[in-house]
């Protein structure tokens, strides 16, 4: 397909998302047919976001401007090499997770999600996410940004229970702050350069005073930062994700902070290629990596140490950006891929964990590796790629960014490659800590240690150090020594594992439809560190397209831009 086709296939991903929304709507008093007509729209977005990735790889940027205007007046749809990676990786995931809450629908009897609720918003969000990817207008992107906030404010709370609702306010909150301060900036940027074209504005940011070009930036960068969760503007983050339903939280992780990466990655590079905020990306990833690790490697609930590597790891994202150079670029590209199914499967894993052992608290767990040896080998291969073992993608892709910064040769370049180093052991630590605990102990050590926990003398290695208990290699803090005493409380009817084993209280067998999505994903990961070397050559080239920017500019202006 080329020309008219292919430019006519821009707007679909969006637009059969809406449809499909509106069609899932209707049928809500028929949730079989409902799940049907949401997996094929899912599926069809699927198919387009590959054919655009084959089809800009070899022909280049695709532009289809809506409604027949000029580009100068209308709004672009804009499909290049990062653009079609991004939609069709964030389609696949949606994909995946969409068919995983069918399977945890079906096993919840929908008390957690309802179907006549869920679906409807889910596709909203893809749509949202899509549109973001797709969008050649700062309006337009405040319009994706929206209908993301809409839909995963509804998914967020879904359940009504306390913990998420309070979740679910801290999320809108900040969001909505972020979006008052998007739409001053898109106001800001069209009072100095007269239109919102991305293309035009890039054209056009270069003729004003720096001064004026350094607030611009200023603003959009703050904006997408709180959307990507760059520290310290991710504090919220880890509070908000644990609470909701796994395949929630899954596509919250591995898409949305994304979104922000994405348009700090469009805008460094298309609209502020000369930035003089080098120095404080690259001081904000270094930040984010470490404070983040740090944070994953406290946490007792697998849920909260994922939530802080999904932020520590986007300081690697943030460092190839700021390098501004075409390794560097092509890295963060690669990682951004590699991080979305990595962070996705994890969290749809760790969803397969709470619904056969009924918790996520690393107080209540133990043993699963011999009770569900199918969940102890889904859950290993990604946390070892997402501490970047050798050969997998994740290593693959900081091998990348430091191999950039290292090119680099700046003393904050090397700084950050130390850090990242740092930090990816440090993730190695959070996650070997959490098989330790999870997988390799038995559910009795796990309820001999809660008991030890609350009284240090009953014979157990364990020692009291003020408001905290060292066990072993494991420090709990305060928080944990709640959760420990409760769990021994007589009234409480949260049991651990042990206790929950002893009254056969949990399901035998997990749903097809929720482990095979997150084996797929699992597979998909390790899918990326086979073919690397030709993906890598493919970041290859859309890191030199943005570093160049002409053929977005000329795909999207024409004569203008030249």
């Amino acid at each position: 397909m080329t020309g008219l086709g292919v430019t006519a296939l821009l707007p679909l991903p969006v637009l059969l998302s809406l449809l499909g929304a509106g069609a899932a709507l209707m049928l809500s008093g028929r949730p079989t047919l409902q799940r049907w007509v949401s997996t094929s729209v899912l599926a069809a977005v699927v198919a387009i976001a590959a054919t655009l990735l084959v089809v800009v790889d070899r022909e280049g940027p695709q532009v289809l401007t809506l409604g027949g205007w000029s580009s100068t007046l209308g709004i672009s749809l804009v499909a290049d090499r990062l653009a079609a990676l991004m939609l069709l990786v964030s389609s696949v995931v949606t994909l995946a997770v969409l068919v995983y809450s069918i399977g945890q629908g079906i096993t919840d009897d929908d008390r957690e999600a309802p179907v006549s609720i869920y679906h409807p918003t889910f596709l909203v969000l893809v749509a949202g996410v899509s549109n973001a990817f797709l969008s050649g207008d700062l309006f337009n992107l405040f319009v994706s940004f929206e209908m993301l906030l809409f839909a995963s404010y509804v998914l967020l709370t879904l359940g009504g229970t306390t913990a998420r609702v309070r979740a679910g306010t801290i999320y809108v909150v900040v969001n909505l702050v972020s979006s008052m301060l998007f739409l001053v900036s898109i106001a800001a940027v069209y009072s100095a350069v007269g239109t919102l074209n991305m293309a035009q504005v890039a054209l056009r940011v270069g003729e004003l005073p720096d001064g004026v070009s350094l607030v611009l930036q200023l603003l959009l960068l703050v904006t997408f930062s709180i959307k990507a969760a760059v520290f310290p503007l991710s504090l919220w983050l880890p509070d908000s994700y644990p609470t909701a339903p796994a395949p929630v939280t899954a596509v919250f992780a591995g898409l949305l902070t994304k979104v922000g990466v994405y348009a700090i990655l469009r805008m460094q590079t298309l609209i502020f290629p000369d930035s003089d905020l080098t120095v404080l990306l690259l001081v904000a990833a270094l930040l984010t990596m470490v404070i983040g690790a740090l944070g994953a490697i406290a946490q007792s609930d697998i849920k909260r140490m994922l939530s802080f590597t999904l932020v520590s790891h986007i300081g690697y994202m943030i460092f190839g950006i700021a390098l501004a150079t075409t390794a560097g670029l092509s890295g963060a590209i690669f990682y951004v891929a590699h991080h979305i199914t990595i962070q996705t499967a994890l969290f749809l894993v760790v969803g397969l964990i709470e619904t056969r052992a009924g918790s996520t608290s690393l107080l209540r767990l133990g043993g699963l590796a011999r009770l569900s040896p199918l969940i102890a080998v889904l859950f290993f291969i990604p946390a070892m790629n997402l501490a970047g073992i050798p050969p997998m993608s994740g290593f693959l892709g900081k091998t990348g960014l430091l191999q950039a910064g290292l090119a680099d040769g700046s003393a904050l370049a090397l700084v950050l490659v130390a850090a990242g180093v740092v930090t990816s052991l440090l993730t190695l630590y959070a996650v070997a800590k959490t098989w330790a605990l999870a997988f390799w102990r038995s559910p009795e050590q796990a309820h001999d240690m809660t008991t030890s926990m609350i009284d240090p003398d009953s014979g157990t290695a364990a020692e009291r150090h003020g408001d905290h208990v060292h066990m072993g290699p494991v420090t709990f803090g305060p928080r944990d020594l709640e959760a420990a005493r409760a769990l021994r409380a007589d009234d409480d009817p949260d049991r651990d594992l042990h206790q929950l084993l002893l009254e056969d209280a949990l399901p035998r067998r997990l749903p097809l439809l929720m482990t095979a999505p997150a084996a797929a994903l699992v597979a998909v990961s390790l899918a990326l560190s086979v073919v690397g070397g030709p993906f890598y050559g493919y970041t290859d080239r859309a890191a030199a397209d943005l570093a160049d920017r002409q053929p977005y500019l000329s795909a999207v202006l024409g004569e203008e831009a030249r």
